[in-house]
């Protein structure tokens, strides 16, 4: 088994949350890391809190297909292979159907789903060709149950579930692992896309009372790049002890 130091790993969405975690996790661990958001700040102050790490930083919309190809040509250039990919970006604007917010459910295709399939589609024919790879994708406890005022959220995240099963399928003769993650309430900055204010801000009371925390989400990500070749984890649900769905 090859260590966490020998892989070259890219995180989309790396600006915060579970994306953060995971990349100052990989930092700590030598990992040869090219982490990419929209919030080049973020990614800049991520870098400066480590110094002796290995941290390439490429602003990207994972909803622009070139963006992210530019994250992947960068290690590509830089290291010669990709070991990883870590597809994180997500939003959550929740609502009834009978509000008919298209444009919110738009957004959610594009970034839930398309940002996963640009990820997935930047990488397979490197990883193809390698004969190696690990694509991880962030899903949902909402890609396995459905409950009510999140019925698009809840399919964008099913799509991701189909999505990664139908790449494994593909690819696992290529040595191509597939992982989704599937975390249930974690306190991060997913509350803050949701329009409406009051249930933005209960959702967000409920993740900081009995949510996971970021860090917890991204242990269970470092895990699934620590197994061996052989093994693949497809889908770990993640959730907090005491939550019912």
């Amino acid at each position: 088994m090859s260590t966490i130091q020998d892989k070259v790993i890219i995180i989309m969405g790396a600006s915060s949350g579970i994306g953060e975690a995971t990349t100052k996790l990989l930092a700590q661990q030598n990992a040869k890391l090219i982490i990419a958001a929209r919030r080049l700040d973020r990614l800049k102050a991520i870098k400066e809190e480590f110094p002796e790490a290995d941290i390439l930083i490429q602003q990207a919309d994972v909803t622009n297909y070139e963006d992210v190809n530019k994250v992947v040509e960068l290690g590509m250039d830089t290291y010669g292979r990709i070991d990883v990919i870590f597809n994180n970006a997500g939003i959550m604007p929740t609502a009834p159907i009978v509000e008919g917010r298209r444009d919110e459910w738009q957004k959610m295709l594009d970034i839930n789903v398309m940002g996963v399939l640009n990820g997935i589609a930047a990488v397979v024919p490197i990883m193809a060709k390698q004969k190696s790879g690990h694509i991880i994708s962030t899903d949902s406890v909402a890609g396995h149950v459905v409950y009510p005022n999140s019925a698009v959220y809840c399919g964008t995240k099913f799509a991701v579930r189909a999505i990664m099963e139908g790449l494994r399928q593909e690819q696992r003769e290529n040595n191509i692992k597939s992982t989704i993650i599937s975390p249930g309430a974690v306190a991060t900055e997913l509350y803050k896309t949701i329009n409406d204010k009051n249930v933005s801000e209960d959702l967000h009371q409920a993740q900081k009372e009995w949510g996971l925390v970021p860090e917890d989400i991204a242990s269970a990500v470092v895990f699934a790049i620590y197994t061996p070749e052989r093994m693949a984890v497809s889908d770990m649900i993640i959730r907090p002890t005491t939550q019912p769905i």
